[in-house]
């Protein structure tokens, strides 16, 4: 019987021990309607849990279709539980290029082995962005007790796509980058409203190709994200989209220090095409 007790955990893109944001994954949910899943997701609580409800698509065993449940709500893509699924899969069928068939389109996965560590680099769908709607990067702003003109001028402020819809904005300061709060419920409300399915992303530019990055993912008892692969994808797409950056580049992303589990996600933007986004992801024991 696949229950919640049954699920593996991993945790994924850990830059330090107790790093990385944990996702729990069920290798074969083929049995499982919408509802199980569901209260399996919300019974292990983490901010997501993948599904793999088909084995093999089309007659390849190496294209699965996978499903992502939050503890609320499914979502469409997630790119933490999408290496660690991959890299669950490495330890059982071994290394190579897996296709998961998503709710947001096909994605790939190469895993690879060095130094003892299985590593998945997944290549997001093509990334996209878009100015915020009127009056609501004001919202968003007034949420963080921020205003427009604390924010870099370098980087302005969009929502960018590349598998969830993650509005971005980076701050000028770092101590207010650091420091800011605010109310999970509103933001909940807020993010609901616009259809931003993936986390409300916020940067800070650290070194010349280095960002660090809060995501704020209030869902249940979570409030922030240690690592967000579909951030880092988006970002990557908004970087190249407003030629931020000179392509192909890759650039590293921190993230999760914020709340003790410090995480890396190494972001690969080519000239065209889908983001790549590498990490490692581990047993949880």
């Amino acid at each position: 019987m696949t229950d919640a007790s049954t699920a593996l955990k991993y945790t994924a893109f850990a830059d330090a021990p107790g790093g990385g944001n944990p996702a729990g994954i069920v290798l074969d949910a083929s049995q499982l309607g919408d509802a199980e899943m569901q209260a399996i997701a919300a019974e292990i609580g983490f901010a997501e849990t993948a599904f793999i409800t088909e084995q093999s698509v089309a007659g390849d065993d190496r294209r699965l279709r996978v499903r992502y449940f939050s503890p609320l709500a499914e979502v469409p893509f997630c790119g933490h539980a999408t290496v660690a699924t991959a890299v669950a899969l490495a330890h059982r069928d071994g290394v190579g290029d897996v296709v998961f068939e998503t709710p947001v389109g096909p994605v790939t996965i190469t895993t690879a082995s060095a130094d003892g560590a299985i590593t998945a680099a997944f290549t997001s769908v093509e990334p996209s962005i878009e100015p915020f709607d009127e009056g609501v990067l004001e919202t968003l702003l007034g949420l963080l007790s921020t205003s427009l003109d604390r924010l870099d001028p370098a980087y302005p402020p969009r929502v960018s796509f590349a598998g969830n819809r993650h509005p971005i904005i980076v701050f000028t300061d770092r101590a207010e980058f650091d420091s800011f709060s605010f109310d999970p419920e509103a933001m909940r409300s807020l993010m609901a409203e616009q259809g931003w399915t993936g986390t409300v992303t916020t940067i800070f530019r650290s070194g010349a190709s280095e960002y660090d990055s809060r995501n704020l993912f209030p869902v249940g008892t979570i409030t922030e994200d240690p690592a967000t692969g579909s951030a880092a994808a988006a970002f990557g797409g908004y970087l190249r989209a407003l030629g931020l950056v000179e392509t192909p580049v890759e650039i590293e992303l921190t993230q999760g220090s914020h709340i003790g589990r410090p995480s890396r996600l190494s972001v690969r933007i080519p000239e065209t095409g889908g983001i790549v986004v590498t990490g490692t992801a581990t047993p949880i024991a």
